[in-house]
């Protein structure tokens, strides 16, 4: 399938779509660059999708499964990600400025370099997430699980961390958190 009829069929309705997935589990999926901003794509099924420098800004991706999806340098900003699955994702150069990630799985995602300015990410797991560079100032990470992740170079000026689990975290100086 080329993009055109990716889109088509995702067009078709985020239903339609899943059950089209659970059908075809391992048919690999592109969507790189794709503008799909503003859509309502709330509980879609995108693991393991190419959305490399896709535009997801201001989409509605709650509940979504984005585990193992390459989000390179996509645009999330604003997006709605709340209690979506990123695991594995690979948001490397992404855009999630105040994108909402409330209670999202970033179990192991790869968030090295990624813009989080403002971001919502209240009660996430980051377990083990790689958050190299990222800049998340004024992000939102109270009660967030962050243990094991790699935050070396990020930019944690007006991070609220009140409540949040980093032990065994790697912080900007290259200590680990106890």
């Amino acid at each position: 399938m080329a993009i055109a009829e990716h889109l088509a069929l995702l067009k078709q309705g985020v239903d339609r779509w899943n059950d089209w997935r659970r059908h075809n589990p391992h048919f690999p999926i592109n969507l790189s660059e794709v503008d799909l901003s503003t859509a309502n794509l709330a509980g879609v099924d995108f693991h393991l999708v190419n959305l490399d420098g896709a535009n997801l800004s201001y989409a509605n991706l709650s509940y979504a499964d984005l585990s193992g999806a390459n989000l390179h340098v996509a645009n999330l900003g604003w997006a709605n990600l709340s209690r979506a699955n990123l695991s594995r994702a690979v948001l490397y150069i992404a855009n999630l400025e105040k994108a909402d990630l409330h209670l999202a799985e970033l179990v192991h995602a790869d968030l090295s370099w990624a813009g989080l300015i403002e971001a919502n990410l209240q009660q996430a797991n980051l377990h083990e997430a790689n958050l190299h560079g990222a800049n998340l100032k004024a992000a939102r990470l109270s009660g967030a699980i962050l243990t094991r992740a790699n935050l070396t170079q990020a930019n944690i000026d007006h991070v609220d961390l009140s409540g949040a689990n980093l032990k065994g975290a790697i912080l900007s100086d290259g200590s680990v958190h106890s």
